[in-house]
């Protein structure tokens, strides 16, 4: 495994992270207490040193079962929690949005009760989940700055929904020099991170980029397939036919990135992010404890090469030699749309109701 520094901090973090939303919840399965904790810990055994986890997964259930996994790892891991819903007050309907409270009290009274869940007495980055940027005002960021002077909290992140307020709130995350955001960004959708990567270096930010999804759901390791498709107990069950179909036909176009014996197509996938110097760490979502030992190892598999690298910006720039839409072009703006049409991205604002986001 290899390691790096968030921004400006101290704070390191394995190349290969793990998403705790797959712990304390059920919007990946069921599992056990037990089998989770397992599962956490065999990511410790193959190297995996950053954990990512959010007050609102499970409303507090998979920071405590975080903190018990790691109780006796402490010194060794770099914990990750976000912090801006309102759970404590308003029951969760499914997957739906829950209200949000992003203020400078709430920054510290969140973090606290967070920091109780863990049983930590500070966390290594704290991210705003989710956050508009006409809520992150003077207020906010001097909290975040208080907590970070005072010990609590040791870096300061921005975890960008996928459609709740993502590219004005990147961009600012990057022009502030937030140590981290964290973004969408895969092989299939690569617009925002491309953008970001423009914004550092027009800024000359030292931000770190931590990109989740790297899979596409499922797509790029193949456990997702047009067979598959709506059995799935999860989320992914309710995509348009057309993202599986136009999906599966684009994975097949990327099959020279796999080499047998060096690398497979679901750590090209890791590794494709982690080419990017920007890019600190990346965050998968764990099934299985094979998952976790072949993506694990994508820290060390060969990273793509420039012409690689090139033949995938080629693809990407002609949709996969595909002619037709895949149904999951509709995304949110805190601006009402204007930054995405500013940026020239191929995308388009919803006007659809901001509940009816996922609060991951």
């Amino acid at each position: 495994m290899n390691f790096q520094t968030l921004g400006d901090s101290d704070v390191e973090v394995s190349e290969v992270g793990f998403g705790a939303w797959v712990v304390g919840t059920d919007w990946w399965g069921d599992r056990t207490r037990e089998d989770s904790i397992d599962l956490i810990h065999h990511a410790i055994d193959e190297g995996i040193t950053y954990f990512d986890t959010g007050d609102v997964y499970g409303h507090g259930d998979s920071e405590e079962l975080l903190g018990e996994a790691l109780a006796a790892y402490r010194d060794e891991a770099t914990v990750a929690t976000k912090i801006g819903y309102d759970f404590y007050n308003n029951p969760q309907a499914g997957h739906g949005e829950l209200p949000k409270e992003i203020t400078g009290e709430w920054v510290r009274s969140a973090t606290e009760k967070s920091l109780d869940r863990l049983g930590m007495e500070y966390v290594d980055v704290l991210q705003l989940h989710n956050a508009n940027v006409d809520e992150v005002d003077a207020d906010v960021l001097e909290a975040l700055d208080e907590l970070k002077e005072e010990g609590l909290v040791r870096s300061i992140g921005w975890a960008l929904g996928p459609s709740i307020g993502w590219l004005a709130e990147g961009d600012m995350a990057i022009e502030e020099e937030f140590d981290s955001l964290q973004l969408v960004w895969n092989l299939f959708e690569q617009e925002v991170g491309n953008h970001f990567l423009d914004t550092i270096e027009r800024t000359g930010s030292s931000t770190s980029l931590i990109p989740r999804v790297p899979h596409s759901s499922g797509l790029l390791n193949e456990q997702v397939t047009p067979e598959t498709g709506h059995d799935l107990d999860d989320h992914r069950g309710f995509r348009p036919d057309a993202w599986y179909e136009t999906g599966w036909e684009k994975l097949d176009t990327l099959r020279f990135l796999e080499r047998e014996g060096e690398r497979t197509m679901g750590q090209a996938a890791i590794a494709y992010l982690l080419s990017h110097d920007a890019v600190a760490t990346v965050t998968p979502t764990f099934h299985t404890k094979e998952d976790i030992t072949e993506w694990a190892a994508a820290s060390e598999v060969p990273k793509l090469s420039e012409e690689e690298l090139a033949r995938v910006a080629e693809l990407y720039a002609d949709n996969f030699g595909i002619d037709r839409d895949d149904g999951m072009d509709e995304l949110r703006s805190s601006v009402g749309g204007e930054d995405i049409r500013a940026a020239g991205i191929d995308k388009r604002a919803t006007a659809g109701p901001r509940n009816s986001a996922s609060s991951d």
